[in-house]
């Protein structure tokens, strides 16, 4: 299987609001709050709004700095990503060195008030698990210091992160701790529930094998037995033959079966590779973009794991 994503630098229009609330969460969310004004919840990027929102449902106002399909590794912040979190009460981030762009501006925003929740913390980052191979001399890396951080795409890892963000939430803000250990409930038994039908799924094609261009699929890999052969970078423009004809290789010596690439893209070196390999082009989504709705978390895996399904038999 071969694995390519070009990060989160495509853009999704269609955007939702939110989820359906249990009956529990609901009468939670009616009693009413001690504070006359809802806390401000700051998140960075779209998998983390999504677990935030789905545990604060309508008791807390949650934000997101970094707008769905623009790349979180390399974002500049903006005066507005400042002044949002210069007025927040609690900021939620992802961690594991993801958000490169967060201290400047968490200092810049001077707000001495400010709770900061680590939805990483308690997690055991992977690191490299494979060889990464090279196609440019110019092309840079994704510096994953602290490990490599896209743990939101392992069920059972995202549900430490919602507990987490739970954790964080009750404390700054224990008023509405009934709704917040209510709905992360709910959220977590969807999470338990998603890990049950990717376990029972992909055993029928253990140790199922790709190459990836977007180092994003390590703890999805590890979790399903799937296996992670190699990485392969390319750059996102000025592309020259050698590059491709690198990329070609690479490919080629894994004996690689499918070719995925992130929904919405239109490159057309992938285009290329598909025809060169005789290879079905199928979309694998690392959720960096797409609908604010937090069920579209479920949505985008559930799809995930039917392009698995289909490319490993």
């Amino acid at each position: 299987m071969l694995s390519i994503t070009t990060g989160c630098s495509q853009s999704n229009p269609n955007q939702g609001t939110t989820s359906e609330q249990s009956p529990q969460a609901q009468e939670a969310a009616s009693t009413p709050s001690v504070q006359s004004e809802k806390t401000k919840v700051v998140t960075t990027f779209l998998p983390i709004y999504l677990f935030t929102k789905a545990v604060a449902g309508n008791v807390a106002d949650v934000e997101i700095l970094v707008p769905p399909g623009t790349e979180v590794h390399e974002y500049q912040a903006t005066p507005e990503n400042v002044k949002a979190i210069a007025t927040a009460n609690v900021l939620v981030k992802n961690g594991l060195g993801l958000e490169g762009f967060l201290e400047n501006t968490v200092k810049n925003a001077q707000n001495s008030k400010l709770a900061e929740i680590d939805a990483s913390i308690g997690i055991k980052p992977l690191n490299e698990i494979s060889p990464v191979v090279k196609t440019s001399q110019e092309e840079k890396d994704e510096e994953h210091t602290q490990g490599n951080p896209h743990v939101w795409l392992d069920p059972v890892l995202a549900k430490q992160q919602v507990t987490n963000i739970r954790d964080g939430l009750i404390a700054a803000d224990p008023a509405n701790k009934a709704t917040y250990e209510a709905n992360a409930a709910t959220y977590i038994k969807e999470l338990e529930s998603l890990n049950s039908e990717f376990q029972l799924t992909l055993q029928k094609t253990p140790s199922c094998t790709f190459i990836t261009f977007h180092d994003a699929f390590p703890y999805l890999a590890k979790r399903y037995n799937l296996k992670q052969v190699a990485v392969v970078q390319i750059p996102e423009d000025q592309l020259s033959p050698t590059d491709v004809q690198n990329a070609v290789n690479a490919v080629k010596k894994y004996k690689v079966k499918a070719l995925f690439s992130e929904p919405g893209v239109d490159n057309k070196l992938l285009s290329s590779l598909s025809k060169d390999l005789k290879l079905t082009l199928r979309p694998l989504d690392s959720l960096e973009t797409g609908e604010t709705d937090p069920q579209h978390y479920f949505k985008a895996m559930k799809a995930n794991l039917q392009t698995l399904q289909t490319a490993c038999k």
